[in-house]
Protein backbone atom coordinates (compact mmCIF):
# COMPACT_ATOMS: atom_id res chain seq x y z
CA UNK A 1 0.00 0.00 0.00
CA UNK A 2 1.57 2.71 -1.01
CA UNK A 3 1.08 6.37 1.05
CA UNK A 4 -2.12 8.91 -0.23
CA UNK A 5 -0.88 11.44 -2.72
CA UNK A 6 2.68 10.01 -3.43
CA UNK A 7 1.63 9.48 -7.11
CA UNK A 8 0.64 13.33 -7.78
CA UNK A 9 4.17 14.52 -5.60
CA UNK A 10 6.05 12.26 -8.07
CA UNK A 11 4.09 13.77 -11.25
CA UNK A 12 3.81 17.20 -10.01
CA UNK A 13 7.35 18.19 -11.59
CA UNK A 14 6.88 16.56 -15.14
CA UNK A 15 3.46 17.87 -15.02
CA UNK A 16 5.04 21.84 -14.17
CA UNK A 17 8.27 21.05 -17.00
CA UNK A 18 5.56 19.92 -19.69
CA UNK A 19 3.10 23.46 -18.72
CA UNK A 20 6.50 25.67 -19.09
CA UNK A 21 7.89 24.11 -21.80
CA UNK A 22 8.65 27.13 -24.17
CA UNK A 23 8.23 29.93 -21.78
CA UNK A 24 10.53 33.19 -21.38
CA UNK A 25 11.92 34.40 -18.23
CA UNK A 26 9.51 37.26 -19.17
CA UNK A 27 6.82 35.13 -19.47
CA UNK A 28 7.38 33.64 -16.06
CA UNK A 29 7.46 36.93 -14.04
CA UNK A 30 4.32 38.17 -15.84
CA UNK A 31 1.76 39.23 -13.34
CA UNK A 32 -2.15 39.39 -14.07
CA UNK A 33 -2.23 42.26 -10.99
CA UNK A 34 0.07 43.42 -8.22
CA UNK A 35 -1.54 40.59 -5.78
CA UNK A 36 -1.07 38.08 -7.91
CA UNK A 37 1.63 35.23 -8.47
CA UNK A 38 3.81 35.29 -11.35
CA UNK A 39 4.98 31.50 -12.46
CA UNK A 40 8.16 32.55 -10.89
CA UNK A 41 6.84 33.65 -7.71
CA UNK A 42 4.75 30.27 -7.42
CA UNK A 43 7.60 27.90 -8.23
CA UNK A 44 9.70 29.79 -5.51
CA UNK A 45 6.42 29.11 -3.04
CA UNK A 46 6.60 25.63 -4.23
CA UNK A 47 10.20 25.07 -3.20
CA UNK A 48 9.96 26.72 -0.05
CA UNK A 49 6.62 25.12 1.20
CA UNK A 50 8.73 21.61 -0.22
CA UNK A 51 11.38 22.15 2.76
CA UNK A 52 9.33 24.34 5.56
CA UNK A 53 6.46 23.02 5.41
CA UNK A 54 5.42 19.78 4.11
CA UNK A 55 8.55 17.75 5.10
CA UNK A 56 8.92 19.25 8.26
CA UNK A 57 5.62 18.54 9.38
CA UNK A 58 5.90 14.80 8.12
CA UNK A 59 9.18 14.37 9.65
CA UNK A 60 8.05 15.76 13.19
CA UNK A 61 4.94 13.93 13.00
CA UNK A 62 6.87 10.53 12.84
CA UNK A 63 9.38 11.02 14.83
CA UNK A 64 7.53 12.95 17.88
CA UNK A 65 4.61 11.99 19.68
CA UNK A 66 1.61 14.57 18.73
CA UNK A 67 3.86 17.41 17.82
CA UNK A 68 2.51 20.61 17.87
CA UNK A 69 2.38 21.93 14.01
CA UNK A 70 2.62 25.58 13.52
CA UNK A 71 0.68 27.32 11.03
CA UNK A 72 2.40 27.91 7.40
CA UNK A 73 1.71 31.70 6.88
CA UNK A 74 1.93 32.36 3.28
CA UNK A 75 0.66 35.97 4.05
CA UNK A 76 3.47 36.85 6.32
CA UNK A 77 6.14 34.96 3.38
CA UNK A 78 5.00 37.55 0.32
CA UNK A 79 5.19 40.56 2.96
CA UNK A 80 9.18 39.40 3.59
CA UNK A 81 9.33 39.05 -0.59
CA UNK A 82 10.34 35.57 -0.24
CA UNK A 83 9.17 34.42 -3.36
CA UNK A 84 9.97 37.66 -5.15
CA UNK A 85 13.25 38.30 -7.25
CA UNK A 86 14.03 34.45 -7.96
CA UNK A 87 14.70 33.02 -10.94
CA UNK A 88 12.32 30.72 -12.17
CA UNK A 89 14.46 28.15 -13.05
CA UNK A 90 16.27 28.37 -9.98
CA UNK A 91 13.36 27.93 -8.12
CA UNK A 92 12.01 25.07 -10.07
CA UNK A 93 15.42 23.21 -9.94
CA UNK A 94 15.72 23.62 -6.24
CA UNK A 95 12.20 22.34 -5.99
CA UNK A 96 12.64 18.84 -7.91
CA UNK A 97 15.79 18.72 -6.05
CA UNK A 98 13.87 18.61 -2.92
CA UNK A 99 10.73 16.87 -4.44
CA UNK A 100 13.16 14.16 -4.96
CA UNK A 101 14.93 13.78 -1.51
CA UNK A 102 11.02 14.05 0.10
CA UNK A 103 9.82 11.34 -2.32
CA UNK A 104 12.87 8.80 -1.29
CA UNK A 105 12.29 10.09 2.33
CA UNK A 106 8.19 9.16 2.52
CA UNK A 107 9.04 5.71 0.40
CA UNK A 108 10.48 4.59 3.05
CA UNK A 109 7.89 5.27 5.64
CA UNK A 110 5.43 2.28 6.92
CA UNK A 111 1.84 2.43 5.84
CA UNK A 112 0.65 2.44 9.65
CA UNK A 113 2.81 5.94 9.27
CA UNK A 114 -0.39 7.71 8.12
CA UNK A 115 -2.33 7.27 11.52
CA UNK A 116 0.75 9.60 13.06
CA UNK A 117 -0.84 12.94 14.03
CA UNK A 118 0.28 16.20 15.53
CA UNK A 119 -1.45 18.97 17.01
CA UNK A 120 -1.91 21.80 14.20
CA UNK A 121 -1.95 25.28 16.23
CA UNK A 122 -4.89 26.16 13.77
CA UNK A 123 -6.65 23.22 12.70
CA UNK A 124 -6.31 20.99 15.98
CA UNK A 125 -5.44 17.17 15.70
CA UNK A 126 -4.21 16.23 12.21
CA UNK A 127 -3.05 12.84 10.77
CA UNK A 128 -0.31 11.92 8.33
CA UNK A 129 -2.42 11.28 5.94
CA UNK A 130 -4.23 14.79 6.18
CA UNK A 131 -0.61 16.24 5.77
CA UNK A 132 -0.12 13.89 2.93
CA UNK A 133 -3.77 14.67 0.64
CA UNK A 134 -2.72 18.85 1.92
CA UNK A 135 0.55 17.78 0.43
CA UNK A 136 -0.79 16.88 -2.90
CA UNK A 137 -4.16 18.95 -3.09
CA UNK A 138 -1.45 21.71 -2.57
CA UNK A 139 0.74 20.43 -5.67
CA UNK A 140 -2.86 20.39 -8.08
CA UNK A 141 -3.82 23.62 -6.91
CA UNK A 142 -0.46 25.39 -8.17
CA UNK A 143 -0.45 23.24 -11.20
CA UNK A 144 -3.65 24.97 -12.01
CA UNK A 145 -2.46 27.99 -11.25
CA UNK A 146 0.48 27.92 -13.09
CA UNK A 147 -2.07 26.62 -16.15
CA UNK A 148 -4.60 29.47 -15.76
CA UNK A 149 -1.33 32.26 -15.84
CA UNK A 150 -0.29 30.20 -19.53
CA UNK A 151 -3.85 30.39 -20.45
CA UNK A 152 -4.15 33.33 -19.37
CA UNK A 153 -0.84 35.30 -20.62
CA UNK A 154 0.17 33.17 -24.00
CA UNK A 155 -3.15 32.06 -25.49
CA UNK A 156 -6.44 34.57 -24.70
CA UNK A 157 -4.56 37.74 -25.76
CA UNK A 158 -4.32 35.95 -29.61
CA UNK A 159 -8.06 34.28 -29.59
CA UNK A 160 -9.74 37.69 -31.31
CA UNK A 161 -13.24 36.28 -31.55
CA UNK A 162 -13.09 33.95 -29.14
CA UNK A 163 -12.86 35.95 -26.54
CA UNK A 164 -15.78 36.52 -24.95
CA UNK A 165 -16.85 32.40 -25.24
CA UNK A 166 -14.10 32.34 -21.86
CA UNK A 167 -13.26 33.58 -18.82
CA UNK A 168 -9.52 33.33 -17.54
CA UNK A 169 -8.83 33.86 -13.81
CA UNK A 170 -5.07 34.28 -13.67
Amino acid sequence: MSLPGIDQLESTPEILRLLMEGLSEEDTNWKAGPDRFSIAETLEHLSHVEGHCFRTRVERMVNEDNPTIESYDTDAYVAAGQYSGRSAEDSFDHFEEQRELNLEYLRELPATAVSRTGAHSALGTITLSHVLNAWAFHDVTHIRQIAEIIRAMKYYPHMGPFQPEYKVTP
